[in-house]
């Protein structure tokens, strides 16, 4: 069965981000940096890391953003990229391993054991910024909130991104410090 895919460009000149016709996780994404994670979380995306110049895989609800090191040309790359996404995707193999979603869902679920500061933190999150940088192809986690500080995971296009400081900052310190006012500065680590 093909598989309908569509290229976007992201604001990272190194990522681009493949949308694909169906849905490849139930929510959230998969970020893979290396070979060894890949085996661990996704088929696809050490299908995609196997190709020479690709340096990481996201997996999101329908997309798949793809990063390339210095070795790699976007001419070259997209079509390795995207005859790997049809045939693995057309075959209905699946893009994550189960377990590891299951254990992102009950991570999830646990909360981390952050107390309420962090649960409208992650409220804030998952309902206004991560959709938003879903768009670009992106994804932000939240690792942890210590002494009025948001330590976030920038992933997909958002790691390395040109602007992803300015968004860090502008965007969504301004908008957590002004719907949770124990919120002094965001940072990404």
């Amino acid at each position: 069965m093909s598989v309908n895919i569509q290229l976007e460009w992201t604001p990272n000149p190194s990522t681009l981000k493949y949308v694909v016709d169906r849905r490849l996780v139930s929510s959230g994404a998969v970020n893979v940096t290396s070979k060894e994670a890949a085996e661990e979380k996704s088929p696809l995306a050490l299908k995609l890391m196997g190709i020479q110049g690709v340096t990481a895989v996201m997996v999101g609800s329908n997309f798949v953003t793809v990063t390339k090191g210095d070795q790699g040309e976007w001419d070259e790359l997209n079509d390795a990229v995207m005859a790997t996404l049809d045939e693995h995707l057309g075959a209905g193999l699946p893009a994550v391993n189960e377990d590891v979603l299951a254990a992102a869902r009950a991570a999830a679920a646990a909360g981390g054991g952050g107390g309420s500061v962090e649960t409208r933190i992650q409220e804030i999150l998952d309902g206004e910024i991560r959709p938003a940088v879903a768009q670009d192809g992106g994804d932000i986690t939240l690792d942890r909130f210590e002494d009025g500080i948001v330590y976030l995971h920038m992933k997909g296009s958002c790691a390395g991104c040109p602007s992803s400081t300015a968004t860090l900052k502008m965007g969504i310190e301004s908008r957590l410090r002004e719907l949770v006012p124990e919120v002094t500065e965001v940072v990404s680590v």
